[in-house]
């Protein structure tokens, strides 16, 4: 049980690491800090090199950020906002969150989907409003591949210095990264439960008017 995650990640090899990080730009919440924090101590344990890795790993990345844009490129406005508003609770943002996402992206630029990668909160939603821009394809993929190949590596680098530093108590590995995907469990059970559209948030009423 104490290496239970890891062997799963193991086991799966490249193939697992990079479907795992597609799903986890889809999907949330399957956070990247896991999955490549454990492939740094599977390149600590030798069982994975850190190029392929850290390649595999970041495809994967564009592969899940590749699915917002497509969406956002294809659909366009008028079929993508009933969508939202359909399923805006379980994505936990509202059609008013894609407008500012995407005033921002036309604000800052292209270089945003660079940045955001490192902003473990906006890293995946702006890829929809480059979509709905309908930025060069190119130019997303390799905006987005730059800055996660940046991110991932840090993330390996943790897990490997993690590694090192707990090679006599591989047991709390397993309680740390179990916590890790708990809080971020938590964290969305959270958003979905208290989320509220913004049209019926009090700070979003329009003022009362009598009669």
């Amino acid at each position: 049980m104490d290496s239970l995650i890891v062997d799963l990640i193991e086991k799966g090899g490249y193939f697992g690491i990079f479907l795992l990080m597609a799903l986890e730009n889809i999907i949330p919440p399957i956070p990247s800090e896991i999955i490549m924090g454990v492939g740094g101590l599977l390149v600590t344990k030798g069982t994975m090199a850190f190029w392929p890795l850290l390649l595999i790993g970041t495809l994967g990345t564009v592969a899940g950020n590749y699915v917002w844009y497509w969406v956002g490129d294809a659909w366009g406005y008028e079929r993508l906002s009933p969508f939202v508003r359909k399923w805006g609770r379980w994505l936990t943002v509202d059609w008013q969150d894609i407008e500012k996402a995407q005033t921002f992206f036309v604000r800052h630029g292209h270089w945003v989907v660079f940045f955001l990668r490192f902003s473990p909160f906006l890293r995946t939603i702006i890829s929809l409003p480059a979509g709905l821009s309908h930025m060069p394809k190119l130019k997303f993929l390799g905006y987005t591949f730059a800055g996660s190949l940046v991110w991932n590596a840090l993330l390996i680098k943790g897990g490997q210095w993690l590694g090192h530093w707990l090679e006599d108590s591989q047991h709390i590995l397993t309680w740390i990264i179990l916590g890790l995907i708990g809080i971020g469990l938590l964290g969305y059970l959270w958003r979905v439960v208290t989320w509220t559209p913004r049209a019926d948030r009090p700070e979003d009423a329009g003022p009362e008017t009598n009669a």
